[in-house]
């Protein structure tokens, strides 16, 4: 059974018409009302699609509503994937770093870019009935969200050249189509967006200016560390840390920033007494600790800036470089 964040809940409940009774509606699918919105509290996906078909079922204005809950999505409320997403270069990035992060909000769905001659598909896989009204409804609102927060992140404007949809067609297309601006196909081989090469290549703005600032100030004082080709170890160290928001970089990453193969920099590396690996772990707990003592940023966001997809999987890498978990290192570096 898959589990999918409670912020969705929220969010689909928020959208619903007021005339309903929300509060039972959260306690029907296990969210207490009068709580804190809280990504990773989870509920399973067989209770949020029936939660969802249920309030839309009841909603006068029902078929609209996914689209109404993505319209709403902002990268914010995405936590660590919303980071991962606007901290790209472009949309090309943000959906690359999608494909990594999805698994913080939900086991059930995964993202991909698919390059083709008139663009690149925004695909949303998620496997299930399409008869089922909640995972059709659920479908709805990712690929509107994914639009919402392409718009929020792109310094062009988004529109996409055509919305798939494996569902067939809620009665009439039109709502649809006005929401995206453009062709919406139904009864379609896959779940996605197609957007144009000029639009996915365009620069995201950016997205964080603490975390630029951030980095610009960590690597501008690690480049000044080094002088000469017997520092390469600490040259490849500040490339790792570079990529690490987009998830472990392979050698063959690395080595083509230094215009050599991949094969060439292991050897070289190897004549300093160094592995790759060797030096992603370093470059991982650098960054990790300089994290940790000099901002506040959330335990999940130094997780996914040092190229973790999880927390947990963080903590325990911290704590076997440490001694200590990073809490416990933030408490202790910060007195």
């Amino acid at each position: 059974m898959g589990q999918i964040t409670s912020l969705f809940v929220h969010k689909v409940i928020a959208q619903a018409d007021d005339s309903l009774d929300k509060r039972a509606f959260l306690q029907a699918v296990g969210v207490d009302p009068d709580a804190a919105v809280d990504p990773s509290v989870m509920v399973t996906d067989t209770d949020y699609y029936e939660f969802f078909a249920a309030l839309a079922r009841a909603d006068p204005n029902g078929l609209e509503l996914p689209l109404q809950v993505g319209a709403t999505m902002r990268c914010e409320d995405y936590g660590a994937f919303g980071l991962a997403w606007k901290s790209a270069p472009n949309l090309r990035g943000s959906c690359e770093r999608a494909s990594r992060y999805a698994r913080v909000l939900t086991s059930v769905a995964t993202y991909e870019a698919r390059e083709a001659d008139e663009g690149v598909y925004m695909l949303l896989h998620r496997d299930g009935d399409r008869a089922q009204l909640g995972l059709r409804l659920s479908n709805e609102a990712t690929i509107a969200s994914i639009a919402a927060i392409s718009q929020e992140v792109s310094t062009t404007t988004f529109r996409a050249l055509a919305i798939y949809f494996k569902h067939g067609m809620p009665g009439s297309a039109v709502a649809h189509e006005r929401h995206f601006g453009c062709p919406v196909h139904f009864g379609a081989n896959m779940d996605a967006l197609l957007v144009s090469h000029e639009t996915m290549q365009a620069p995201n703005r950016v997205g964080d200016p603490d975390i630029v600032k951030f980095f610009d100030t960590h690597l501008e004082e690690e480049l000044s560390k080094f002088e000469d080709d017997a520092s390469l170890d600490r040259r490849v160290r500040i490339q790792i840390s570079q990529a690490l928001s987009q998830g472990i970089p392979t050698v063959s990453d690395i080595a083509s920033h230094f215009g050599m193969s991949g094969r060439t920099l292991q050897r070289r590396l190897s004549d300093r007494g160094y592995s790759f690996q060797k030096l992603v772990d370093e470059a991982r707990r650098e960054l990790a600790e300089r994290l940790l003592r000099e901002t506040s940023y959330p335990l999940a966001e130094v997780a996914f800036l040092t190229g973790f997809s999880e927390q947990s999987a963080f903590n325990r890498a911290f704590k076997r470089w440490a001694g200590q978990t990073p809490r416990s290192f933030r408490i202790k570096a910060q007195r």
